[in-house]
């Protein structure tokens, strides 16, 4: 016996990566613009939506794809279901950011001169 289901009710967005500092979690802008249907004016309307990115592949300013889900936390009721557009900028920063095997250093805080601080 095979049972069919329903169609998934659940709502599936696009929106801009914003913020992917989260562990798995990342912040996504939703724009969306529509006719007033009384008036016709024009509506921009934003919302920014906290996804869960299990593999946690999704970076800043990458166009994505997230759809309803349970929730996953406080904040998170959205999972990403695929990266749509990488950002060339972002890529390009991460590829040439660090090499591989290369040990990462913190950057170097400049010393006042003569090592103490004047008064």
């Amino acid at each position: 016996m095979t049972m069919n289901r329903p169609p998934s009710k659940r709502r599936t967005v696009r929106g801009v990566v914003t913020s992917d500092r989260g562990a798995k979690t990342i912040t996504v802008q939703v724009s969306r613009r529509f006719r007033h249907p009384k008036y016709g004016k024009m509506i921009g309307y934003e919302r920014k939506v906290r996804a869960h990115d299990e593999a946690d592949e999704a970076r800043v300013g990458d166009t994505v794809e997230v759809v309803e889900c349970r929730p996953m936390s406080r904040t998170k009721r959205w999972r990403l279901v695929r990266i749509l557009e990488r950002n060339p900028e972002a890529a390009a920063v991460s590829a040439v950011g660090t090499e591989a095997g290369a040990p990462q250093q913190p950057p170097q805080e400049a010393s006042p001169a003569g090592g103490e601080a004047a008064s």
